[in-house]
């Protein structure tokens, strides 16, 4: 951030030379009008050399009794007097306001002080108007039948372990249940695999209601929770080279599976895909793929009830933390250590947090860090250009310049901020109604989750869905699912997701004051909400599932 600067300009000069008069006089002018120019030529010669000050004797003379002042040139006079006087007391007005107006927001410390700006009537909810010309149509159809081939005519089994995060995690079983579509094939119920930054152990059961996804998915492809009983290395599975389909190239499209994996499905009857993230192509399926990936994210996986209940109970606390029925903010923060690491973006800090960096990176990241020469200028670039997570403080005077007032409930699913508690005060002094899942709710209401992080990570999902308002900071599976969610909801709730480049602009720029930044920011983000946007090749049906998944109401 910045820090304030002042710029200045007072005084200016003003020069001016008397007209040169015409030596002869015209033959079409009267005498006595050539001698009348005469003695006004002499007047304003006079008038003139006159100090400034004397003006005013001349107006305080208008409004006396002398009556040696012609009163036609003493109005003139006057209203021209009163021009300057109102010109320079403006321009002195601008000047001060100026000297006075921070650059975007004054900065104390760790605290920031910016003003407070007018809500607008769109602060919590997308225009209606923008809301209602677009329906979800991706849920099941009870009149359809089902063109599922009998159990003992599949075509074989497929098997995949969902790697990474929750929300990887939950794009892959997306795309495990549209290629078994694909290859005729029935689905094994997918495994969560073991994260090695997430550490977690939790099964498809423990988090997803097993049940509800079989069952919604019946007509479209048949899935079976475990390995059939007469397969009987099932050690072996996705350990050997033979059961296993390697060298699928990221999206791709659906005639590869046809050719390249359909004939060995066809030859082993049971095949594990590995490795299974981003494996399928959007724009490169047909659209009743894509339709069917929405049906199973939007609808065929739900969390367990105990999940859902605790969610709308902490939805609920947001909304009644103060005597009123408030709405309430969700803010994706993403500026977790492994973030901040990966992202070689630089980031205002001490020598020693920023040598303590630099030391991470070479370790986590040997070949990007190479010998670190290369890194300040790929910094500046990646900030350019908008790539590098939001900090907390530029979070925080994002929201101000929007309107946001300071009472405003935000919820923050976050891992731990790096910095702690220094770099998210910016953050909490402006917005101090800001509470975590840990503040509002008790140890033991959480206790139940703690064994299963997916759990934890479930809860943070489904309180930003359900929010009024959802923010994000940065990229990643866990904002674009829910931007998408909440789009096939219907657009109505505000999903806002930051220009970074114009904030590395803005927040770059010296001379830019706060009326300034605060239209860029109101201007730029009207079309950041979540409405409804047109679909371009190479899309995300994830964060937009406008086309394949919605319909004109």
């Amino acid at each position: 951030m910045a820090e304030l600067r002042y710029s200045s300009s007072i005084g200016s000069r003003v020069s001016s030379s008397p007209m040169k008069r015409d030596e002869d006089a015209s033959p079409l002018i009267p005498d006595n009008q050539l001698n009348n120019d005469d003695d006004r030529d002499r007047h304003s010669a006079k008038d003139r050399d006159r100090p400034f000050w004397s003006h005013f004797q001349y107006l305080f003379s208008y409004f006396s009794d002398d009556a040696r002042v012609p009163p036609h040139n003493s109005r003139i006079s006057c209203f021209l007097i009163l021009v300057v006087v109102i010109a320079g007391l403006i321009s002195i007005f601008s000047i001060v306001s100026k000297l006075k107006s921070p650059y975007l927001c004054k900065k104390d410390g760790v605290v920031l002080h910016c003003p407070r700006v007018k809500e607008s009537h769109s602060l919590w909810e997308n225009p209606y108007s923008a809301t209602t010309s677009w329906k979800p149509c991706a849920e099941r159809r009870d009149d359809v039948i089902s063109e599922l081939p009998p159990e003992n005519e599949t075509n074989g089994y497929i098997f995949i372990h969902a790697e990474g995060g929750l929300n990887q995690q939950r794009i892959a079983i997306c795309n495990a249940v549209a290629v078994a579509k694909i290859l005729d094939a029935t689905l094994i119920l997918p495994v969560l695999k073991q994260d090695q930054i997430w550490k977690d152990q939790t099964k498809f059961e423990d988090i997803f209601d097993v049940d509800h996804f079989i069952d919604y998915l019946k007509d479209d492809v048949r899935i079976v929770r475990d390995i059939p009983e007469w397969f009987t290395d099932k050690t072996e599975l996705f350990s050997s080279i033979r059961r296993t389909v390697k060298n699928i190239p990221k999206y791709a499209p659906a005639q590869f599976y046809i050719d390249n994996v359909l004939p060995r499905i066809k030859e082993k009857k049971i095949m594990a895909l590995k490795p299974f993230v981003d494996r399928l192509g959007y724009d490169n399926v047909p659209q009743e793929i894509n339709r069917l990936r929405c049906r199973v994210n939007y609808h065929a996986l739900k969390f367990l009830p105990d999940i859902e209940q605790m969610a709308d109970l902490l939805a609920s606390r947001m909304r009644n933390r103060t005597d009123n029925s408030n709405p309430y903010m969700a803010l994706h923060l993403r500026f977790e250590k492994g973030m901040v690491g990966l992202s070689f973006c630089d980031f205002v800090g001490t020598r020693e947090e920023k040598a303590k960096m630099a030391e991470y990176r070479k370790k986590e990241w040997p070949r990007r860090y190479k010998n670190g020469s290369h890194l300040w200028q790929l910094a500046l670039q990646k900030r350019k250009e908008g790539r590098c997570p939001l900090e907390p403080g530029e979070v925080a005077v994002l929201l101000r310049a929007m309107g946001y007032p300071k009472e405003t409930q935000i919820y923050v699913a976050s891992g731990q901020v790096y910095g702690g508690q220094n770099r998210m005060a910016p953050l909490r002094n402006m917005f101090p109604n800001l509470v975590t899942k840990e503040e509002l709710a008790t140890k033991e209401e959480l206790d139940g989750f703690r064994k299963h992080v997916t759990s934890l990570a479930a809860l943070d999902f489904l309180v930003c869905l359900k929010s009024d308002v959802f923010v994000m900071t940065h990229g990643g599976n866990f904002a674009k699912l829910i931007i998408g969610a909440r789009r096939y909801m219907g657009h109505r709730h505000k999903s806002i997701k930051p220009d970074k480049g114009l904030m590395s602009k803005s927040f770059g720029d010296p001379y830019m004051g706060w009326a300034t930044f605060v239209e860029d920011v109101v201007v730029t983000h009207q079309t950041r909400a979540g409405l409804p946007e047109d679909t371009f090749p190479n899309y995300d049906i994830w964060e937009n599932p406008l086309t394949p998944c919605m319909c004109k109401a």
